[in-house]
């Protein structure tokens, strides 16, 4: 029986990345009272993008390393994956809110780099 660990890895770290992201959101929210929407507060249309990002990249990613957990990967593919994806996410999140687009261009750049490895890897290890 195959433990699943690096999927509830990613699952777990990048779950926790969302709720903060969620979390900071609805702060904003209630902070400057504006329920629906981003009222044109610069900040939180930072962290709705933010965390709208974030949604739009991990179910994707953790579907494809549960795939990938199902095929013959190595240990090794599926920890370079998750942590760089991880950190990735991270960075872009990073970089969205507090204004710096090198780490934004950085996450961005390595999610799709780390996306694209990945669906490759299970290509091959579909046919292994």
């Amino acid at each position: 029986m195959q433990d699943f660990y690096w999927f509830i890895l990613v699952t777990l770290s990048n779950g926790l990345i969302l709720l903060v992201l969620a979390i900071n959101v609805s702060r904003l929210r209630i902070k400057n009272q504006i329920g629906r929407g981003d009222g044109g507060n610069v900040d939180l249309i930072k962290a709705i993008s933010a965390h709208a990002n974030g949604t739009e990249q991990v179910p994707i990613f953790s579907l494809i390393i549960l795939s990938l957990e199902f095929t013959t990967a190595t240990n090794a593919l599926l920890a370079f994956l998750v942590v760089t994806f991880t950190v990735s996410r991270l960075s872009h999140a990073y970089g969205m809110l507090y204004k710096t687009p090198i780490l934004v261009r950085i996450g961005a750049g390595t999610t799709y780099a780390t996306q694209a490895i990945a669906i490759i890897s299970l290509m091959i290890n579909l046919n292994a």
